[in-house]
C-alpha cells in the first residue's frame, strides 16, 4: 500500500480513534497471511492501473466451477417456482422440498399438492441413441461434472435464463426460460396457475460440418433429484444432489393425440395425463418430428423425442404448467404465444420503486449481479396461503422455509442498501401477528413473560433459534433507520419497544447457570442444542443497538434506558470473552506467538458441528454486531487463526466440504460463505486487500458467477440469497460509508480501483443512508490526472456532520472535482467541514 493511502485512513478517522472504534488504521499496510492469499500471487502487475489488486474476472480463476447449480425462475410471490438446474432440467415441485423431521404442521397448505411434482430433463443423443436412466441411484454431479452453461438473456427485464448444449455434431442447442402468470398481473390466488415458457433453438450450427437435423429428448417423470443429506461420503459435499431413478416413475400414464404428420408442417401437441389434463405443450417448426415414447426400463417414466432441422434460427417452444391445467386454460396460455407471454413479463417486470437505487460499476458481472438478485428476492419468496401475507424464503428447492435469522439479511444488509423499502415492509409485516405468541426455545426462558419476543410463524419455521428474535427485530430498527418511513414508525415503534424490553428481562433475569448480564442459554442453530452462544449475544445487542439509535433519533424517552442497557450488556459480553480466552486452548502463529482459540459459547453442551460453529457463528460476529472493535487484540489473533492457523495445513479445496475445519479461503469462509463477518474487520481497519478479496471472492466463490444464485456452501445447497446481503453491505460501504464513524459520511474509501475509469462513469444513485438518500456518480479523466464527482444527498432531517471524500489511491491523479470544486487529490477531502 502507497504511503499517502495510509495517511489518508490516518486523517480521515479522526474521532474515531480517540473513541476507540479504530485503533490501527494503518494496519491494512501489514502483510497478508502466508496461507490462502493466492490473489496476491499474480503479482503487482495484476488488477487495474498495475494495482495487484482484484477484479470480478480474476477472481473467477480462484476456483474451479461451482457443481450442482439450480436457480429459481418464478413471479413475485407465488406460492411455486421452477427450478431450473445447470443441465437444462427443471423441477415443478409444488410443495416443499425438504421439510425438517417431526413438523406435521409445516405449511399446511401445501399438503394438497403433494404427489404431484413433475421433472423435465432434456437427454442429449449419445452413441446414435439415448442414454436410459439408470437403475441404480447416482450422484448427479458424477453423471457430468455437474457444471452447465448459463447465463440470463440481458436484451429483456423479464428473468429469462438461458443453458446451453455444445454438440460437436456440429451446432449449438440453447434453451430459454421463463415464468409466466395468466394475465401478466400482481398475484391474488398465491397458488393459481404458472406456466415455465421455454424455447429450444438451435443457436449457432457450423456452415460446413453439421447434420440435417437434430434430435434430443425431454424425459417427463416425477422429480427424482433429490438432497442427500447426512455424514458426507468421505471428501464429498454435504449437500448433495442424488439421482434416485426409483423416485421417477409418474403415478399414472401420459399421452398425446396420434401424430400424423407426413408433410412436415408445423404442429401443436398437447402431452395429457391420465385424467386429460395438460401436462405440457409442445410447438414444432417446419420440418420437425416429435414422438413420445415410454422407457422400457422404467414404466412410468416417457422421453418426447423431438427433431428439429439443424438450421440457425430455428426454435421449438414448449409450455410447461407447474401443475396440469384444463385443456381450455392451456390452450388460452398457448395462444398468447412466446412473444405475447413474454410481453406481459416486460410490463411485470420492468417498473421500479421511486426509491430504488441505480448502481452501474463497469465490471458487468458486478452490474448483472444486482440486476437480478433484486429479482431474485421477490421470487424466493411467497404470498402464505394461510396468512395472507408475504414472506421471505431461505430458499428454494431445499430451503423453502423460513430461518428468519439469515433469511432476514435480505432485508437489512440487502434489498434496504438498495433502496427497496416497500419489498421489504411487505415481507416483514408477517412478524408484528406472531410477537409474543410464540414461546422462546430455552428452558431458562420459561419464567420469563413472553411479551415482546419475535418468531417465525409455525407453519413456515425450519427451525428454532433465539436469535430469531433479534433478527427480525434487527430487521425493523434497521429499516426504519434506512426508509426514514413514518407510516412503517406508526405500525412498528410498540412492537419495536417491545422486542428491547424482551431482551432487556433476558438480561436482567439470574436464575441460570450461564454468564449474568448475557441472553441465557436457548437454542441457536439447526443442532436444538441449547448454549448461552455468542450467535444468541450477536444477534439480540445488534437489535437492541440499532433499536437505541433509531430511538435516539426520534427522541423517544425511553432511548437512554435502552442504550444504559445496550452499554451493560457490551461490557458483560467484552468481560465473559476475555475471561474465556484466558481459559482456552491456544494456537501458534508462524511467528511463534501463542494465542487463544475463541470458544463459541459461554455456557451450554457442545455442539455436533464445533468447526462450522467456529467461524459462522462465532467470536468473529463481534465486530459486526458492536460487542468489540476490529482492533482488539482478540479480534486480530482470532481471524488470523482462520488466515494462517492449523486448520490451513489440513484445507483441502478441491474435496472441503462445509463441517470440515473451516478456513478464510481468499477472504470467505470456507463454511458457510454468506457468515464471513472477517469482511467487517477488514473494513473498520481499513484493510482494503482483504476487505477487496472477500467482496470479490464471495461474488465468485459463493454466487454463481452465471445466474447470480447463491450458495449456503460451495457445490451443495443453491436455490437461495445467503450471500447477496454480505455483497451489497461490502459494495455499497466500500464507495458510501455511513458506519464507520457516526454521523459522518465516507465516500470512496475503500472502492475498487475497477470501478474508477475513463471508459465509464461509475454510478450509485439514490442509495439509502442513515441520513437519507444518497448519489455519486464519479469518472475519471482521459489523462488519468482528474477525477470528476457528483455527490448529493436528500437529507430527511440534517444531514451528516461531516462528508469526507477518499481520492483513490492512482498513479497520477491529481485533482479531484467534487460538484465542480477542485480540490487537491493528495489528502482526505473534507466536503462538508460542519453544519
Amino acid at each position: 500500500m502507497s504511503p499517502h493511502l495510509t495517511r489518508r485512513t490516518a486523517l480521515t478517522l479522526g474521532g474515531a480513534l480517540a473513541g476507540g472504534l479504530i485503533a490501527n488504521p494503518g494496519a491494512a499496510a501489514a502483510a497478508p497471511g502466508p496461507a490462502l492469499r493466492t490473489a496476491a500471487a499474480a503479482g503487482p502487475a495484476a488488477g487495474p492501473y498495475g494495482s495487484g489488486e482484484p477484479t470480478a474476472e480474476e477472481a473467477k480463476t480462484w476456483w474451479t466451477p461451482q457443481r450442482q447449480v439450480w436457480t429459481p425462475i418464478g413471479w413475485k410471490g407465488h406460492l411455486f417456482r421452477f427450478d431450473m438446474f445447470y443441465n437444462g432440467t427443471t423441477v415443478c415441485q409444488p410443495a416443499i422440498a425438504l421439510p425438517p423431521s417431526g413438523a406435521p404442521t409445516l405449511k399446511p397448505y401445501l399438503a394438497q399438492y403433494r404427489g404431484k411434482d413433475f421433472q423435465v430433463t432434456p437427454v442429449m443423443p449419445q452413441g446414435g441413441g439415448f442414454p436410459p436412466l439408470p437403475a441404480e441411484p447416482f450422484y448427479l454431479h458424477r453423471s457430468d461434472f455437474g457444471v452447465g452453461i448459463q447465463g440470463w438473456r440481458e436484451d429483456v427485464e423479464t428473468p429469462v435464463l438461458w443453458t446451453e448444449w455444445r454438440r460437436q455434431a456440429g451446432l449449438v442447442l440453447r434453451q430459454y426460460a421463463f415464468a409466466h402468470v395468466p394475465g401478466g398481473q400482481p398475484i391474488d390466488e398465491p397458488g393459481g396457475p404458472i406456466y415455465a415458457w421455454q424455447r429450444y433453438a438451435v443457436e449457432w450450427a457450423d456452415a460446413h460440418d453439421k447434420p440435417d437435423t437434430f434430435q434430443f429428448a425431454l424425459r417427463l417423470s416425477r422429480v427424482y433429484l433429490q438432497h442427500h443429506i447426512g455424514p458426507p461420503e468421505q471428501q464429498e459435499a454435504f449437500v448433495t444432489i442424488q439421482a434416485t431413478p426409483a423416485a421417477a416413475p409418474l403415478a399414472g400414464s401420459l399421452r398425446t393425440d396420434r401424430i400424423w404428420n407426413p408433410d412436415g408442417r408445423p404442429l401443436t401437441v398437447r402431452v395429457y395425463d391420465e385424467t386429460g389434463a395438460v401436462r405440457m405443450v409442445v410447438g414444432t417448426p417446419a420440418g420437425a418430428t416429435i414422438a413420445l415414447v415410454e422407457d422400457e426400463g422404467h414404466p412410468g417414466v416417457y422421453d418426447l423425442r423431438l427433431a428439429v432441422p439443424a438450421v440457425e434460427g430455428t426454435h421449438l417452444d414448449v409450455l410447461l404448467p407447474m401443475l396440469p391445467q384444463p385443456v381450455a386454460d392451456a390452450d388460452a396460455e398457448w395462444a398468447l404465444g412466446w412473444d405475447g407471454a413474454l410481453g406481459e413479463c416486460e410490463e411485470f417486470w420492468s417498473p421500479r420503486p421511486e426509491t430504488a437505487s441505480v448502481i452501474s460499476t463497469g465490471e458487468h458481472q458486478v452490474d448483472q449481479f444486482f440486476r437480478r438478485s433484486v429479482q431474485l428476492a421477490e421470487i424466493i419468496a411467497e404470498k402464505s396461503p394461510d396468512s395472507g401475507q408475504f414472506t421471505f424464503l431461505t430458499g428454494s428447492f431445499g430451503y423453502d422455509l423460513l430461518w428468519s435469522t439469515p433469511t432476514s439479511m435480505i432485508s437489512h444488509m440487502f434489498l434496504d442498501l438498495l433502496g427497496q423499502h416497500e419489498v421489504v415492509d411487505r415481507h416483514t409485516d408477517l412478524f408484528r401477528a406472531v410477537q409474543g405468541v410464540r414461546k422462546p426455545p430455552g428452558v431458562a426462558y420459561r419464567e420469563l413473560p413472553i411479551d415482546g419476543f419475535f418468531a417465525t410463524p409455525l407453519s413456515l419455521q425450519s427451525f428454532d433459534w433465539l436469535g430469531d428474535h433479534g433478527a427480525i427485530l434487527e430487521g425493523a430498527a434497521r429499516h426504519a433507520l434506512l426508509s426514514h418511513d413514518d407510516a412503517f414508525l406508526e405500525r412498528w415503534l410498540d412492537p419495536i419497544i417491545a422486542g428491547c424490553d424482551f431482551i432487556v428481562r433476558a438480561c436482567e433475569y439470574t436464575e441460570h447457570d450461564g454468564v449474568p448480564g448475557l441472553m441465557p442459554a436457548a437454542a441457536s442453530n439447526d443442532t436444538g442444542v441449547e448454549q448461552q452462544s455468542i450467535w444468541i449475544q450477536a444477534w439480540n445487542y445488534k437489535a437492541l443497538a440499532s433499536s437505541v439509535q433509531l430511538l435516539r433519533r426520534l427522541g423517544h424517552p425511553r432511548a437512554e434506558e435502552f442504550g444504559g442497557a445496550a452499554d451493560a450488556f457490551r461490557t458483560a459480553f467484552a468481560d465473559a470473552l476475555r475471561a474465556a480466552a484466558a481459559d482456552a486452548p491456544t494456537w501458534t502463529d508462524p511467528d511463534g506467538d501463542e494465542h487463544p482459540i475463541l470458544p463459541t459459547k459461554f455456557f451450554g453442551p457442545a455442539s455436533p458441528w464445533p468447526f462450522l460453529e467456529a467461524f459462522d457463528t462465532g467470536a468473529l460476529t463481534a465486530v459486526w454486531a458492536g460487542l468489540l472493535p476490529a482492533d482488539d487484540p482478540l479480534m486480530r489473533s482470532y481471524a488470523d487463526f482462520f488466515r494462517v492457523g492449523p486448520n490451513t495445513r489440513l484445507f483441502d479445496p478441491n474435496h472441503h466440504t462445509a463441517l470440515d475445519r473451516v478456513v478464510l479461503d481468499h477472504e470467505q469462509s470456507s463454511g458457510e460463505p454468506c457468515y464471513s463477518w472477517n469482511l467487517f474487520h477488514s473494513w473498520q481497519l481499513g484493510d482494503r486487500d482483504r476487505y477487496l478479496e472477500g467482496m470479490y471472492g464471495l461474488i465468485s466463490g459463493a454466487v454463481s458467477p452465471d445466474t447470480y444464485i447463491a450458495c449456503e456452501h460451495r457445490n451443495a445447497m443453491y436455490g437461495s440469497l445467503f450471500v447477496q446481503p454480505m455483497i451489497t453491505w461490502t459494495a455499497r460501504h466500500a464507495v458510501i460509508d455511513d458506519s464507520l464513524v457516526d454521523d459522518e459520511i465516507h465516500l470512496l474509501r475503500l472502492c475498487p480501483l475497477a470501478w474508477v475509469s475513463a471508459d465509464h462513469e461509475t454510478t450509485f444513485e439514490r442509495m439509502p443512508t442513515l441520513h437519507g438518500p444518497v448519489s455519486l456518480r464519479f469518472q475519471l479523466s482521459g489523462d488519468g490526472t482528474s477525477l470528476t464527482v457528483s455527490y448529493d444527498g436528500d437529507w430527511v432531517d440534517r444531514g451528516p456532520r461531516r462528508t469526507l471524500l477518499h481520492p483513490p489511491a492512482l498513479p497520477g491523479l491529481k485533482w479531484v472535482l467534487v460538484n465542480r470544486q477542485r480540490y487537491a487529490a493528495d489528502d482526505v477531502i473534507v466536503l462538508k467541514p460542519g453544519r
